[in-house]
């Protein structure tokens, strides 16, 4: 299956970075190399560092960017190793960077990745193919109260305790091998009558199955603080969000960097001496045009942040 990825709010994402000649730019969820492409064009001169943990990514995105090979680099890893990874590269600071949260196209549409409840495939639901933890594993070895621990804070799912009972019944006489399999329990544990409206009843066990997987909730304020770091005054940040629980960790992310002294009201003086990191540049967040919602649907649920170091 060829790798496809629709970027989502590509231009007001570029727009916002303010791509300048000579200026160095990191795309930390590479993907199928839109945002790269784009922030490419912008100049003749600028650099683009592409990192992603998926390798099949990696190299559909050094067939599309070719034109590009003087100005590229890519690099196989987590986002959340920015430091790491941009050390080792031998960058010291950066003039921008992108963070596109959303799972692919190609990983959704690709039913051997194991991401869609659309699809009948094995339970995988990685990133990075060779992370040891995977949606089976999520599924057929977690502990009761762990699954729905998993299920309440990262799918928000409000029927958890019911879908953990079904699954736990289930796997009792046969392990859960498929997201076929995983679908059909949890549309028998959901009352008909409970469904919301337009949405599959497997959304939320899906999404917060992914991110327990993929460990993407726990690794992202610490890389929105790393990739701060490394920006030079004046360089912003872009953060794309695709549900309420990212936009938050993001949103607090920015508002701590954003402020300044922290000493109690009743001090005379500061203490403290911290000093804000970032300015915030978008006070609400941005979202995709009615055109884009319907062109495609996917980024509905987008959110786009920015900020500045100064």
């Amino acid at each position: 299956m060829e790798f496809s990825h629709v970027s989502v709010l590509l231009n007001e994402t570029v727009d916002a970075l303010r791509v300048k000649d000579y200026g160095i730019y990191v795309d930390g969820t590479l993907g199928g190399g839109g945002h790269s492409e784009e922030i490419l064009k912008r100049t003749g001169s600028s650099r683009l560092i592409g990192i992603d943990r998926d390798s099949e990514a990696i190299n559909a995105a050094k067939k599309r960017l070719a034109a590009y090979s003087g100005r590229t680099t890519f690099l196989n890893g987590n986002f959340a190793d920015v430091k790491k990874l941009l050390t080792k590269a031998g960058v010291q600071k950066i003039d921008g960077a992108v963070l596109d949260l959303g799972v692919s196209s190609y990983q959704l549409d690709n039913p051997e990745r194991g991401f869609s409840y659309m699809h009948d495939a094995p339970l995988d639901m990685r990133m990075d193919r060779s992370n040891g933890l995977s949606a089976y594993d999520v599924v057929n070895t977690y502990e009761k109260d762990r699954l729905l621990s998993v299920f309440y804070r990262y799918g928000e799912e409000k029927w958890s305790k019911r879908i953990v009972e079904f699954i736990d019944k289930r796997r009792r006489q046969t392990p859960i091998k498929t997201t076929g399999e995983l679908v059909e329990i949890i549309a028998a544990a959901v009352p008909a009558g409970a469904r919301e409206k337009g949405s599959h009843p497997a959304k939320r066990v899906f999404q917060a199955i992914r991110i327990e997987v993929n460990g993407e909730l726990e690794i992202l304020k610490n890389a929105i603080c790393d990739f701060v770091s490394f920006l030079n005054i004046g360089g912003r940040l872009a953060v794309i969000t695709f549900h309420s629980l990212e936009d938050r960790i993001v949103k607090q992310c920015f508002n701590e960097l954003a402020a300044g002294c922290t000493c109690p009201r009743d001090f005379p003086v500061c203490v403290c001496g911290k000093q804000p990191a970032v300015k915030i540049i978008t006070k609400k967040p941005v979202v995709p045009s009615g055109k884009e919602q319907t062109d495609n649907p996917r980024s509905k649920s987008a959110k786009l942040r920015v900020a500045e170091k100064i």
